[in-house]
């Protein structure tokens, strides 16, 4: 699996570290809570509220450099518009990477 990095953040900062540490900990304090969200919205089964929640959350999966997972999300939130949690678990497993991520920042 791919790994969570700050790529991304470093291309969009042109070596300003203020913002770049003004992204992480944003990032740091939104995840959280859209991932928190996510999960009330899924064990729920109301797939139109965690569709939109994986809309948020692939954001923050592009912004740490996961381009394979963010393909992911995209159908994972495509499914979930048609009812279906196929790649719920590959989703799922994107979101434990991230935090196990952010907790190292």
């Amino acid at each position: 699996m791919e790994q969570p990095n700050l790529s991304y953040i470093h291309s969009m900062s042109g070596g300003d570290k203020d913002f770049e540490q003004k992204l992480i900990n944003i990032v740091n304090e939104e995840f959280p809570q859209e991932k928190e969200i996510y999960y009330a919205n899924i064990a729920a089964k109301n797939y139109k509220l965690t569709a939109d929640n994986v809309h948020k959350l692939k954001h923050k999966i592009s912004i740490l450099g996961l381009e394979k997972s963010y393909e992911t999300a995209v159908a994972f939130e495509n499914n979930l518009l048609e009812g279906r949690t196929t790649l719920q678990e590959e989703f799922e497993s994107i979101l434990t990477t991230m935090t196990n991520y952010l907790q190292q920042l």
